[in-house]
């Protein structure tokens, strides 16, 4: 029996990835140590520090794709998510700033002009770096569990459970702008000094925040394009198209739609993780409701269910952000939403969908006619034509 034979799209796809993870792996990080008044080709710690926090936002991005592009479902609160992330690995390198604070205090600036005078209990597993780490992962997939249980168990999907969502980060966003939650207010977490004894200001430290960044990502896609390829993968992709068939084939959706839910929770908060000491803090702006919603736009700019897309989306838009905000920062959230207009109503399948069709263009103009092909199968009662 003959091996089944990948098709020509998805080994171009594979090649691209590879490619791409060649390049963010290997190449940028030889140029960022590349002698700066000697090549041109330098790329400068600035530069690489802003790819790396564009990479963060991909991971992001992927988690949103997965139940969105290949299940259907919209979430608007997956910023929250990104949040809980962010916050849990904050909370660790706020611990660790220690004797180097402008109060000279083993707690976290805020709390000393806040006037907090012991370490609230919440605090006390985030002084290791483990209970950082797995907060970051644990508290977004454990509250993801809770809120989607009872959202996909009750039946709420559509439009009805963007809304939801959307409430929830709404919710969020006024939850940790109070001073009384211990979190640091409206100014959130931020002069960060160190992480298992790395000074974060220095180069090589940001170097390799990158490196593990690009490789985080790289495992996250290759997660999500298993479970897509999966049999829970095409049941998702099923859910999609018709819920109602999927639940008369004897299936349960909801348990998959939970699954996937989580999964995505889980990959913001190791987004947030990621996040945190690269940019060097974290405030509530940046897990309300305008956040979610830019998370969409970059999903369905890049092209819904493709992943590729999310992960091109989203440095795409950061980039383009990035470089107009510097000539136009106050326009910037007109360009944003007349961008996502314009994707919906004139490009549906997004930036993927745009190369794919150009390259099924070249190979139907490059394929050889009926006289290149050679002959052809003979007729039956006939002679070769």
């Amino acid at each position: 029996m003959p091996e089944p034979v990948m098709p020509k799209s998805d080994r171009r796809e594979t090649l691209v990835v590879a490619l791409a993870a060649g390049i963010l792996l290997i190449v940028l990080p030889l140029l960022n140590l590349l002698p700066a008044e000697d090549s041109w080709l330098h790329l400068s710690d600035f530069r690489l520090n802003q790819f790396g926090k564009f990479l963060c936002f991909a991971i992001l991005a992927l988690g949103l794709d997965l139940i969105w592009g290949y299940c259907g479902v919209l979430s608007l609160g997956q910023g929250v998510f990104f949040g809980f992330g962010a916050y849990c690995m904050g909370m660790y390198l706020s611990l660790q700033i220690g004797s180097e604070s402008v109060y000279g205090s083993e707690l976290p600036d805020f709390m000393v002009w806040t006037q907090v005078k012991e370490l609230p209990l919440f605090w006390y597993p985030f002084k290791s770096f483990w209970g950082g780490f797995l907060g970051a992962i644990l508290v977004p997939v454990l509250f993801a569990t809770l809120f989607g249980f009872l959202a996909f168990r009750s039946r709420i999907k559509g439009v009805y459970f963007a809304i939801i969502t959307q409430a929830l980060a709404f919710a969020a966003w006024l939850v940790f702008n109070r001073n009384e939650t211990r979190l640091g207010g409206t100014n959130g977490l931020t002069d960060f000094k160190q992480a298992l004894g790395f000074r974060l200001t220095d180069p090589s430290t940001q170097r390799g925040l990158y490196i593990l960044t690009v490789l985080a990502l790289c495992a996250a896609y290759l997660l999500c394009r298993w479970i897509v390829a999966s049999r829970a993968g095409k049941v998702l992709i099923a859910i999609r198209d018709s819920e109602q068939r999927v639940t008369f084939s004897g299936y349960t959706p909801w348990v998959y739609k939970l699954f996937v839910f989580v999964v995505a929770a889980g990959l913001a908060g190791l987004s947030g993780l990621l996040y945190v000491p690269q940019v060097g803090i974290i405030t509530p702006a940046q897990i309300g409701v305008l956040p979610s919603l830019e998370v969409v736009i970059w999903v369905a700019v890049g092209g819904r269910g493709t992943l590729i897309g999310a992960v091109l989306g989203a440095v795409a838009v950061n980039y383009g952000r990035s470089v107009l905000t510097n000539y136009f920062p106050e326009a910037w959230p007109f360009i944003l939403g007349g961008l996502f207009v314009v994707v919906v109503t004139l490009f549906p399948d997004g930036l993927v969908g745009i190369l794919r069709k150009l390259f099924a263009k070249h190979e139907a103009t490059s394929a050889p006619g009926p006289t290149e092909a050679g002959p052809t199968a003979p007729r039956p009662g006939g002679a070769v034509t």
